[in-house]
């Protein structure tokens, strides 16, 4: 019998996101990619199911759970999931019995950002680890007593590889963290062919959280980095579109950036599930990757997700510095700035060259992404493999 590995997060509380979806599937299908068998835990509090308009609807017939089913069942993961309710034992997908029975011979229970909660099953699994992939919220939330996310775990991963280091601003809490990049299942993003049409990236404009107030500093959303970076389609000339998720009353962005020659395309139009998204990526000239004000700030060393599939696509990114110099090559295929400035001369030499750059990005995502060297290195540290 192969082992088991689950994965814990947020996938159903979150539908029509299909890059958040594609974090949870980079997991589960470079796990199972290894020879692992998986099995996929979220859990919806009270008030979070919703119907496909956004509207509160029961748990057993939500958007969020058809959302969930449909993208497990044609990732050939049908079987392999589990939503636990609000309610006690409340639960779709594999019983709750089921849930507790595997985790307890599991070699690894992943779980991201502390979301899984569940008590029985945490104690059941027999090692738990702590997946960070918001490096600097927990931490500070943590360090500030504002929550316990790390309770409970027997490892503790984060995606911020500077965590720990001088330059570095996030504190440890105490934790000797394990630094891992994010795994791309590679067969999934093959290739894309063709220039392209226009610098691109998925992104919300300020996200679930607030800006944090540490160690003297105010540390940032999003919103805080674009505004620097908004006269870019004018200095440069290319063309720069965005799936902003943005409420319509940032009236004053939204005008700016409709000034300043940004094409916005409405999120969930282009990338409400994984394969929108994915086509959405694999469509694009390169991507504008602007980091939160946070990421920026404490320089971790954070990577995006989405950043990764470009590269796997074939598509340049052209990257904020979150403190990468050293961490991944840098000049050709993904290109780094600090400044508008930078921005523009990295704008420049991509259109010099697209060819080269677009052959260096996937060569980037070989070596430093591959799920198959990613997970397994990391499971080797983990003492699991």
């Amino acid at each position: 019998m192969r082992e088991t590995l689950v994965v814990a997060g947020s996938l159903a509380q979150r539908p029509f996101h299909g890059g958040h979806t594609w974090v949870f599937l980079q997991y589960l299908l470079g796990f199972r990619r290894l020879g692992y068998e998986v099995l996929f835990v979220d859990q919806l509090g009270e008030g979070m199911c919703v119907d496909a308009k956004g509207r509160p609807a029961p748990f057993e017939s939500s958007a969020n759970l058809t959302y969930l089913a449909d993208v497990m069942q044609r990732f050939g993961l049908g079987e392999r999931w589990t939503v636990l309710g609000s309610d006690p034992g409340q639960a779709a997908g594999r019983p709750r019995r089921d849930v507790v029975e595997v985790a307890s011979r599991s070699a690894l229970l992943l779980n991201v950002m502390g979301f899984l909660e569940d008590e029985e099953i945490l104690a059941a699994a027999p090692v738990r680890a702590f997946l960070d992939i918001d490096p600097g919220f927990g931490q500070i939330w943590h360090q500030q007593g504002l929550a316990e996310p790390f309770r409970g775990h027997d490892h503790y991963v984060t995606i911020g590889e500077r965590i720990g280091e001088p330059s570095c601003s996030v504190p440890t809490c105490g934790i000797d963290w394990v630094t891992t990049k994010q795994p791309v299942a590679l067969p999934e993003w093959p290739v894309a062919v063709g220039p392209g049409r226009a610098l691109t990236s998925v992104a919300s404009w300020r996200g679930p959280f607030g800006p944090l107030e540490f160690g003297g500093r105010t540390l940032g959303l999003r919103v805080h980095e674009f505004r620097r970076f908004l006269e870019l389609p004018e200095l440069t000339g290319a063309d720069f579109e965005v799936a902003l998720d943005i409420d319509d009353a940032e009236s004053e962005d939204l005008s700016r950036l409709d000034i300043h020659g940004w094409t916005r395309v409405d999120p969930r139009e282009v990338a409400g599930d994984p394969w929108r998204y994915r086509d959405y990526v694999r469509s694009s000239l390169a991507e504008l990757m602007i980091a939160k004000n946070l990421y920026v700030q404490t320089r971790s060393g954070w990577f995006s997700d989405r950043s990764a599939c470009y590269l796997a696509s074939g598509r340049p990114v052209i990257a904020q510095d979150t403190g990468l110099e050293g961490l991944l090559p840098t000049g050709e295929g993904l290109l780094t700035f600090a400044s508008p400035e930078e921005a523009v001369a990295a704008v420049e030499e991509l259109e010099r060259e697209p060819a080269r750059h677009r052959a260096a990005a996937r060569a980037i995502a070989e070596e430093h992404f591959d799920s198959d060297r990613v997970l397994a290195s990391l499971l080797e540290r983990l003492g699991v493999r």
